[in-house]
């Protein structure tokens, strides 16, 4: 197990934004590892197969540079393919169990829940590594996605011994209510890549967990 899938499942996730070269995309991600991202997901529905396994690879040796997992979303053969750190995937992208049988134990899975405990539970079952529950708020990349009630973390929290990712129109300023309910990754896009200064607005994120500890199995 490398070092960045041993890393604790808690502060700012970024997601990659879309049409973006791949140079300004690189540079942009490295902003937000040293600002303190602990994650990063590479999301990209636009890109030809080729373009996108040329961007992967260059994200993966960029997040080992600081030991941070990557995460490719919604294609468990191009994670493999990579030797990313794990896949992302939501309730239509393929078997969860099967995928974390071919992921094998080191590898990082994470599962779209939505607004739904008896998904989260799915999920569970199936050994994922943490649950995404949202949009927690009206998300621009995903306009139409249901709403998860801000009492679904608890409840979560309550019943299920994984790290919680929060995601959906995620911003700074909303950013300590998520906290507040039980949140351990936000799952961040616009906020973070759009802003003037992407390191600073890393930092800003990472800034929200210093006063949370949670401890898990």
């Amino acid at each position: 197990m490398t070092a960045a899938r041993r890393r604790p499942l808690r502060g700012l996730y970024a997601i990659t934004p879309e049409g973006l070269t791949r140079a300004d995309l690189l540079l942009r991600v490295r902003a937000a590892l040293a600002g303190g991202a602990v994650v990063v997901q590479y999301r990209d529905k636009l890109a030809s197969d080729d373009e996108r396994r040329a961007t992967a690879s260059a994200l993966r040796a960029l997040c080992r540079e600081f030991a941070a997992p990557l995460l490719i979303n919604d294609d468990l053969d191009l994670a493999l393919a990579i030797d990313a750190d794990g896949v992302h995937l939501g309730r239509d992208d393929g078997d969860w169990c099967a995928a974390r049988r071919r992921l094998g134990p080191d590898r990082l899975l994470g599962c779209s829940c939505y607004a739904d405990a008896a998904l989260a539970r799915q999920a569970v079952l199936a050994g994922a590594d943490y649950l995404a529950l949202g949009a927690v708020f009206p998300s621009a990349t995903k306009p139409l996605a249901v709403r998860a009630d801000l009492s679904l973390f608890a409840h979560c929290r309550q019943e299920f011994a994984l790290p919680i990712c929060a995601i959906g129109g995620i911003t700074l300023e909303n950013a300590p209510r998520l906290l507040a309910a039980g949140a351990d990754l936000l799952a961040v896009i616009s906020d973070l890549f759009a802003a003037p200064e992407v390191m600073a607005r890393a930092a800003a994120y990472q800034n929200l967990f210093k006063d949370i500890s949670r401890d898990f199995p």
